[in-house]
């Protein structure tokens, strides 16, 4: 598949990007080598690949939930800007 300059220009316009000339030119040949690589990676078999969802097997990394004793409310809500005895206070988003 050839990426031709239009293409990089309608994606960049779909992306919200302003790309400069040397930077369309540069985006164009950058991505042109990707597509080239894909390319040529969908001429390798994979009838015998077995499907997964990652390359590597992972593991579960989290430590197992200890209880213990969480921070005072008057400390959490000691270095806010705005608050009651109870929450912080912050400016409605959606409206009165």
């Amino acid at each position: 598949m050839s990426l031709t300059r239009q293409d990089v220009e309608k994606v960049a316009l779909l992306a919200r990007l302003d790309l400069s000339e040397s930077e369309a030119e540069a985006m164009t040949s950058q991505l042109g080598q990707i597509l080239e690589y894909i390319d040529r990676l969908s001429e390798l078999s994979t009838d015998d690949v077995e499907p997964m969802a990652h390359a590597i097997e992972l593991l579960n990394v989290f430590r197992d939930d200890q209880v213990r004793p969480s921070l005072d409310r008057t400390e959490a809500l000691a270095n806010a800007p705005h608050h009651d005895d109870e929450c912080y206070l912050v400016p409605a988003v959606l409206g009165d």
